[in-house]
């Protein structure tokens, strides 16, 4: 299946949390988007594996996405080795996205940094001819995506662009409903967390109002483009 747009994430729930808005925004547009979770979450202080995947696929249903797939790293340990290296190439060359979506450089939490650092090499890995993968019985050519972008997790950054997902937010706070055992829940009996408070639900609204405000909307998500941004007519920016 080829996409049009890939976005990885360390852990469920975590492409939902950075950059869901812009994922449904892109649904609705008609593009083909896919999402690949590098580990299950399975050190996570509230839920487990199983309980993991059956929110990742409500949320993936709420958002539309067209496929959902977990390459099952180990969490607390994303090592950009070759052997996992090789898993993300494959992934690539399988559904050869145009613009890839991972997490900026630095961050709070370790996985999200040295999933950078996976996702940024296997891109540039899957562009070699003499890097070899195979799926499906199959050699696979090689391809690189023609541009990645890093959304934005628990610190801040100057965007490159902002998104604007004011008519998205509503969508976008029921996929991260879809992750009771993550997110506040009255009813739950599990350790609390930093993300399971409400006060971390209001956090995201505020996170979201201040990146729309600067763009004069409601509501927008913050990208970092690493590359120089090519603008075609300036008269159409910001409109």
């Amino acid at each position: 299946m080829k996409l049009d747009i890939l976005a990885i994430g360390p852990h469920p729930d975590d492409v939902e949390l950075s950059c869901g808005g812009t994922i449904i925004k892109l649904v609705k547009q008609g593009r083909r988007v896919g999402i690949l979770d590098l580990t299950q979450g399975e050190l996570g202080t509230r839920g487990d594996r199983r309980t993991r995947a059956q929110e990742a696929a409500r949320a993936a249903a709420v958002m539309g996405v067209a496929l959902r797939e977990n390459l099952k790293l180990p969490d607390g340990n994303i090592a950009s080795s070759m052997e996992n290296r090789l898993k993300l190439v494959r992934a690539i060359r399988t559904w050869q996205p145009d613009v890839l979506l991972f997490p900026y450089p630095v961050d709070r939490h370790p996985d999200h940094e040295r999933a950078h650092v996976l996702c940024r090499e296997a891109w540039f890995t899957a562009g070699l001819q003499k890097v070899r993968t195979s799926a499906g019985g199959k050699n696979q050519d090689p391809f690189r995506p023609r541009a990645y972008y890093h959304f934005m997790q628990w610190y801040e950054f100057a965007p490159s662009f902002i998104v604007d997902v004011s008519a998205e937010f509503e969508q976008r706070m029921e996929t991260m409903r879809a992750y009771r055992s993550q997110f506040y829940d009255p009813g739950s009996r599990e350790r609390e967390t930093v993300l399971s408070t409400p006060e971390f639900l209001e956090l995201i609204r505020t996170k979201l109002e201040y990146y729309g405000d600067r763009i004069g909307k409601k509501y927008g998500e913050p990208f970092f483009s690493p590359a120089s941004l090519e603008v075609k007519d300036m008269l159409t920016l910001n409109t």
